[in-house]
């Protein structure tokens, strides 16, 4: 939180000095209060909240200088123009920062700074003021958009490969309580993949805004490639783990190969998550997965054991996309099976879990998943 926080600060004292000092205004409290509103302490979407505030502090000052100049203050005036304030920005839009800051902008109108002569209109030159100096202190003071991104794709990767190990683990021993520990383990990573999508958005906003990290774009494309495709491959992760405790618990046969195929997997996965970091390109990555692709046979071991095979097969896929091939590449690059668990694509069934849609990167086109 350090980087943001001394943005925050230094934009705050900034904003005043400029709003008070050179603009003339006497009590530019909007101003710093739109610098912390801009950068905030989290990841989100620093430009969208710019336009959203200055637009609710315009709605909330207008209404209210426009009612407050009719009908008083008051308890009741209050409430209706907070009412109207706020009414109103959710017409505009359904954005939190506008609708939050029409209303608290309209209650200061209401209450502390009644309507005189221009005073609407430099509150909002106030607000802008706030913004602008909100997005250079993230241009001029940046966190450095790669290590953004690489530090929440860490927590992807890391739940991607323990995953799976504790899954071999749990087949090579016939313990169903591991089988339970892994899924557990699965189910905690989508937290981690939404986490992972909002500090890329913020990397990007951060490498388009700033000067300083601009030729860090090329490098989030490997990430922003890798997205949606690792999301794919924890949410097979969650299906291939349930299907192991169904197996285990009823005595059924695996493949001797399964539990060394996934500890190969996740190898693969963590070496992405080092080569996407060092800004290589993963050839080695896509080796290693086509290799435990090659080890597939058409042999049959009962219903689990396809469903799992499948779930895997469909795994192989999520990796090798996520390493940059197209479906098309990373469908064919499956040897042939008989076995007939699975779509047309190679997918095996999900339960009701597992068919929500994955949150896609914004800007991006939601794409099937494996």
């Amino acid at each position: 939180m350090a980087p943001s926080i001394g943005q925050c600060a230094v934009g705050a004292a900034i904003a005043w000095l400029v709003a008070k000092d050179l603009l003339g205004h006497s009590r530019p409290f909007f101003a710093p209060i739109a610098v912390v509103v801009c950068i905030g302490v989290g990841l989100g979407q620093r430009l969208r909240r710019v336009v959203e505030l200055v637009a609710g502090v315009s709605v909330g000052i207008g209404v209210g200088d426009l009612l407050v100049s009719w009908i008083g203050s008051g308890a009741w005036q209050i409430a209706l123009v907070v009412a109207i304030a706020m009414a109103t920005a959710v017409l505009l839009d359904r954005g939190s920062v506008i609708v939050l800051q029409a209303g608290s902008s309209a209650v200061l109108v209401a209450t502390l700074l009644p309507p005189s002569g221009a005073g609407g209109f430099a509150r909002m030159v106030d607000a802008l003021v706030g913004g602008l100096v909100g997005l250079a202190a993230v241009a001029l003071l940046p966190a450095s958009p790669s290590a953004l991104a690489q530090r929440y794709a860490k927590g992807m990767f890391s739940t991607l490969a323990d995953s799976l190990r504790q899954i071999a683990e749990a087949i090579e021993q016939r313990d169903v309580r591991l089988a339970g520990e892994a899924l557990e383990e699965a189910r905690s990573s989508q937290t981690k993949v939404e986490e992972f999508l909002q500090a890329l958005e913020t990397s990007k906003e951060i490498a388009t805004i700033s000067p300083l990290h601009r030729h860090r774009r090329p490098t989030l494309e490997g990430y922003e490639k890798a997205a949606v495709p690792l999301d794919h491959a924890l949410r097979n992760t969650r299906v291939l783990a349930r299907r192991a405790i169904v197996a285990l618990d009823g005595g059924s046969p695996l493949p001797p190969w399964l539990p060394g195929a996934l500890r190969d997997l996740a190898d693969a996965s963590l070496m992405l998550r080092d080569e996407l970091a060092a800004e290589r390109p993963p050839d080695k990555v896509t080796k290693a997965v086509l290799e435990v692709a090659s080890r597939q046979r058409s042999e049959r071991w009962g219903f689990s054991a396809d469903v799992m095979i499948a779930q895997l097969r469909s795994i192989i896929v999520d990796l090798l996309q996520a390493s940059g091939a197209q479906r098309e590449e990373a469908l064919a690059a499956l040897p042939p099976t008989d076995v007939h668990t699975h779509d047309a694509d190679g997918q095996a069934p999900r339960d009701q879990e597992e068919t929500r849609p994955p949150p896609a990167p914004p800007g991006t086109a939601p794409t099937k998943g494996a």
